[in-house]
């Protein structure tokens, strides 16, 4: 039986989309807070079950005959660790034979400030006993394309990576490599960095949004502190805001870029270009 965690967010539903492929719905777990978000999961024969980090008794319940979990990082930048601690303890209660994180690409050398609780959750994890993989995620390519209309508005799309390059993939290839090592035996011990198979700059980006919609974007360059004064500004709270400036400065010192094509040998496919994400979002 293999758990869940974050079932109902967007990484965890395609995780178990992959998953029902491939084995039962009846052997798949989904560890929610909220029952009432994962009725659609019910209804396809998934088991739910309540999981609430402020509550550490109810993963003692939710991972229950669990041979493997997936534990999808915590969005709640801060109380992160904690809560995968919390997690980890539970699998380590319930003897799990393979725990599976999803962490950040390069999380033990990035510079990224995301890095931090990812690198602590990695080193409780390999001082826990439990038995793991580590599923290094690179960049989400719906990072960027998720706000793009905004770009495509106002003709600038805005950053502060610089001429990084960033590697990215889609959510759904991502979910499709953790479903793999996750229904794949003899995954203990091992480290996937997982990127897309192909890389871009934001000026490229922008060059490729403007091909398609047939409207010149152009990308401008913010100094970090400028970037995230500007998200501020149109609405995100300061701890997002500091975050994706904080990435964007990441990625102009190459933290999102990788070129090892293991994300692509993991789903036995080329990962989802650019060229089609700003062709689903145009």
């Amino acid at each position: 039986m293999i758990v869940i965690t974050g079932a109902t967010g967007q990484l965890g539903r395609l995780v178990i989309t992959s998953l029902l492929k491939t084995i039962p719905a009846s052997n798949i777990v989904a560890a929610v807070r909220n029952l009432d978000k994962a009725k659609d999961l019910a209804d396809l024969g998934v088991q739910v079950r309540h999981a609430d980090y402020s509550q550490p008794e109810s993963w003692d319940t939710a991972l229950a005959g669990a041979s493997k979990v997936l534990l999808i990082s915590s969005n709640e930048i801060g109380q992160r660790f904690a809560q995968h601690r919390t997690v980890i303890d539970a699998a380590k209660r319930a003897n799990v034979k393979l725990l599976a994180y999803t962490s950040l690409l390069h999380a033990d050398t990035s510079p990224l400030g995301l890095a931090a609780e990812h690198l602590s959750t990695e080193q409780y994890l390999a001082n826990s006993g439990v038995p793991f993989v580590l599923l290094r995620h690179g960049w989400y390519t719906e990072n960027y394309t998720g706000s793009l209309a905004a770009s495509i508005a106002h003709g600038t799309l805005y950053g502060s990576a610089g001429d990084g390059k960033i590697a990215s993939a889609s959510r759904a290839d991502y979910a499709q490599a953790d479903a793999t090592v996750l229904t794949t035996e003899n995954q203990a011990g091992k480290i996937y960095e997982l990127v897309g198979d192909s890389a871009y700059t934001l000026t490229e980006l922008a060059a490729e949004v403007s091909k398609q919609t047939g409207k010149t974007i152009n990308y401008v360059n913010l100094p970090e502190q400028d970037y995230r004064e500007l998200l501020v500004k149109v609405g995100l709270p300061d701890v997002f805001a500091n975050l994706i400036a904080d990435s964007d400065t990441g990625a102009s010192k190459g933290a999102l870029y990788e070129d090892n094509k293991q994300l692509s040998k993991l789903i036995g496919r080329a990962t989802t270009s650019l060229k089609d994400m700003v062709a689903a979002v145009s």
